[in-house]
């Protein structure tokens, strides 16, 4: 067992990582539950965890309601927030209640962004079941639905009480899956740490193929990398969390353009960000071409997108860049970017001429 402090004074919670953990849940949910029903929420794709997260919770004798949802990033919408406020409601979870979230980055920003606004707010737990999730959205507290003008930009921060990873769910999940949450594991050595960015070049293979060791190694480092940067900007205003945004704005004008539908899942969409990233950076001079190729080739060589070629863009620079300016970090018309100097040194630009990233983007093989 692994537990990785998040340090946020008094909203502190502990990410435990633990092979099996899913079965022995109840022993960690059980001081949480006050004696009444636990309400979990999941949707139609992790109904297998569910049951054995049940059956956890009735070993501790604690009872269980749970909530099943459409899978998919449709999910993250008004409608279904009405939807799933109104179940919380009739099930009559009061504000000292824990709600469970069981499933991918969908279920855990769809339920956090509920539980922020039932009652005013109210507890909830993370159970993450996809990679993407237990190294990246299950930690920090963002959670969020997306609208028609873009992604995540209805939400709210709101930390869990606690995230219990259990990296043997991954077993369950689709290999594409696994390689659109690896995106957000390479990230990290991507972001400020060159070292690990050489260690996913060696590993990322055994990780996705299904190696234990791999696995739980890069989940452990990248959920340490995220507490320790949360903790120093927990609302992103100091513009240290800002540096996890890395890739997300080329990435998510990619999946607008996708519908934000399963065409194109997240951790894709960030994979192919990031060699924009990387690739607009050398192309204005910032990082060396060499550092750019070797992000470029690495992501191929998994199967992972690494520019507009791979996920079939078929939109001009202008419109990518208009995606952009609903981006929720826009500061006084100003949108910042995550650029590079090199492998692991990421920073936050407020000052990109966004005729050049326009014009970048023509340039891109489509």
């Amino acid at each position: 067992m692994t537990v990785i402090p998040v340090s946020l004074g008094a909203r502190s919670y502990d990410v435990i990582v633990e092979n099996g953990l899913l079965a022995r849940a109840g022993d960690h949910l059980a001081p949480l539950s006050r004696g009444r029903t636990m309400v979990i929420v999941t949707d139609e794709n992790v109904r297998p965890h569910l049951a054995t997260l049940q059956a956890s919770l009735a070993a501790a004798v604690v009872q269980s309601e749970a909530i099943v949802l459409p899978p998919g990033e449709s999910s993250k919408s008004w409608a279904m927030l009405e939807t799933l406020t109104d179940r919380l409601l009739d099930l009559g979870v009061e504000r000292g209640d824990h709600v469970v979230a069981l499933g991918g980055g969908v279920i855990g920003d769809l339920v956090g962004f509920a539980c922020a606004i039932l009652k005013r707010g109210c507890g909830f737990v993370q159970v993450p079941t996809t990679l993407l999730a237990q190294v990246d959205s299950s930690v920090g507290g963002k959670t969020a639905i997306n609208s028609k003008a873009g992604k995540n930009l209805v939400g709210a921060f709101h930390q869990p009480a606690l995230v219990l990873v259990d990296p043997t769910t991954l077993d369950t999940l689709p290999a594409r899956q696994v390689r659109a949450g690896y995106a957000e594991v390479v990230k990290y050595g991507l972001i400020d740490d060159p070292a690990f960015f050489a260690w996913c070049e060696s590993n990322a293979a055994a990780l996705i193929a299904g190696d234990a060791d791999a696995r739980s190694c890069a989940i452990s480092h990248s959920i340490a990398a995220k507490a320790r940067i949360v903790g120093e900007d927990e609302f992103e205003t100091k513009g240290r969390r800002a540096l996890l945004n890395l890739g997300h704005t080329f990435g998510h004008a990619l999946e607008a353009e996708a519908g934000f539908s399963d065409t194109l899942l997240h951790g894709e969409g960030v994979a192919a960000g990031m060699a924009l990233a990387y690739g607009f950076s050398a192309a204005q001079g910032i990082a060396p071409p060499a550092d750019a190729e070797r992000v470029r080739t690495h992501l191929a060589a998994i199967g992972l997108p690494n520019g507009l070629a791979a996920v079939r863009s078929t939109q001009s620079g202008h419109e990518l860049v208009a995606h952009m300016m609903h981006d929720k970090k826009m500061n006084a018309g100003t949108l910042p970017f995550l650029l590079a100097r090199g492998i692991g040194e990421t920073y936050v630009d407020k000052t990109v001429d966004l005729a050049k990233v326009t014009a970048f983007l023509d340039a891109q093989p489509r």
